[in-house]
C-alpha cells in the first residue's frame, strides 16, 4: 500500500508523467481508460498563474474521472510559486506537484525546472514555503542533478522530506543528459533504500516495456513507476503492465480498430475541450504514435495530417479501420 496524504494506493501504482503539450485532458482521458492510477497536469508557469494568462489557466482543468491528479507548478521566484501554488490548490486536486526536473533551456537556465537543482538551499526554501500555504499533500519531480559532477539526489530527498514533502518522483536523468542516454535507476534506488527516507519514491526513465516495469520495481525497490513517452500514442502500457504484473503473460497489442478507437475517442476528447481549428490541429502530432508498427501506414498518415475538418478525420479513421494492415512491430 502506498499513501500520499489521504490518497491511498492498494498496489504498486502507475503514474502518468507530466509532459508539456501532452498531458492535457483528452490525452489523459485515454491514459486513465487504459489503467494510469495517478496523474498530473502539464507544469504550470507560476508567473502565468498570477497574471491569468489563459493558456496557463486553461492548464487548471481537471475532471472528475481523472482523480487523484495532481496540479503541477513551476518558477524561479519563491513568492509566486507560493501563490501559484495557492492558485492550483483552489482548482481541487489531489495534491500540487512542484516541477524541479524540467531540463529544457529557456527554464532551467532561469533558475527554474532543473536549474534550481544548482542552488538547494533555494530549492529548500521554496518548497518549504508552497508546503505552508498548501492544505493539500504537496510532492515534487525533479533529476538525479545538474550534471554527473553534480549527482546530489540524496541530499534533494533529505531536504525536501524534511521540509514536508509527502512523495518525492525521480528522473534517472542528469539536467544535462536532456533526454540522451540510460536513466540510471541506481541513484533512485540509493533513495529508496536510504534508513532516513520514508516517503514514497517514484522512479521515472526508460520504462516503455511491462518486462522492463517489472525488472525495475523488483530490482529497485521504489513505490511505484511514472511513464511518460511511452505513453505517447500508446496508452494501453498501463495496461499490459498491471497485466503482466498479475498474469506474466504479455498482452497481444492492440490491433487496427482498437486504435482507431482510442483516437476518436482522444480526437472527440480534444475538439471538445480545444475547440475544432485547435482541436484538430494539436492531434496531428498524434497519429504516427497511435498507429506506429502499422505497415504501410504513411499514406492514411499523410491524410490524416492535411485534413482540416472533423468529419474528414473521421471518414479516414474509418478507412484505415476498413484496411487489412501487417503489425511489425
Amino acid at each position: 500500500m502506498v499513501r500520499i496524504g489521504d490518497i491511498t494506493f492498494e498496489n504498486f501504482p502507475l503514474l502518468l508523467a507530466p509532459m508539456e503539450d501532452v498531458s492535457d485532458p483528452p490525452f489523459r482521458a485515454v491514459c486513465k481508460e487504459q489503467g494510469a492510477d495517478m496523474m498530473y497536469t502539464e507544469f504550470i508557469n507560476a508567473d502565468g498563474l498570477i497574471r491569468e494568462a489563459d493558456k496557463s489557466m486553461q492548464k487548471l482543468d481537471i475532471y472528475d474521472y481523472e482523480r487523484p491528479i495532481g496540479i503541477q507548478i513551476f518558477g524561479d521566484k519563491i513568492d509566486a510559486m507560493r501563490e501559484a501554488a495557492a492558485i492550483a490548490e483552489a482548482a481541487r486536486p489531489e495534491l500540487v506537484d512542484i516541477n524541479y526536473g524540467c531540463p529544457v533551456k529557456k527554464v532551467a537556465c532561469k533558475g527554474a525546472g532543473a536549474g534550481i537543482l544548482l542552488d538547494l538551499p533555494k530549492m529548500q526554501a521554496m518548497t518549504s514555503e508552497i508546503v505552508k500555504r498548501c492544505t493539500l499533500p504537496v510532492t515534487v519531480k525533479t533529476r538525479l542533478g545538474w550534471d554527473h559532477e553534480n549527482i546530489k539526489i540524496m541530499e534533494v530527498a533529505q531536504r525536501l522530506q524534511d521540509v514536508g514533502i509527502q512523495a518525492l518522483t525521480i528522473h534517472g536523468r542528469t539536467r544535462a543528459q536532456m533526454y540522451k542516454g540510460e536513466a540510471d535507476w541506481s541513484h533512485i534506488a540509493q533513495v529508496k533504500n536510504s534508513a532516513n527516507i520514508h516517503i514514497p519514491i517514484f522512479g521515472n526513465g526508460d520504462i516503455d516495456s511491462p518486462q522492463k516495469a517489472l525488472e525495475y520495481k523488483n530490482k529497485f525497490g521504489v513505490d511505484g513507476i511514472m511513464i511518460g513517452r511511452a505513453a505517447i500514442g500508446y496508452p494501453w502500457i498501463f495496461k499490459e503492465i498491471k497485466h503482466y504484473f498479475k498474469t506474466g503473460e504479455i498482452l497481444p497489442p492492440p490491433d487496427v480498430l482498437e486504435r482507431v478507437r482510442v483516437c476518436k475517442k482522444h480526437l472527440d476528447f480534444s475538439i471538445q475541450w480545444k475547440g475544432d481549428r485547435l482541436g484538430i490541429f494539436e492531434m496531428r502530432s498524434h497519429y504516427t504514435n497511435y498507429f506506429r508498427g502499422i505497415s504501410h501506414f504513411k499514406p492514411f498518415r499523410t491524410r490524416l495530417v492535411e485534413a482540416s475538418s472533423y468529419t474528414e478525420v473521421c471518414e479516414i479513421l474509418d478507412q484505415v479501420a476498413n484496411t487489412s494492415f501487417e503489425l511489425v512491430l
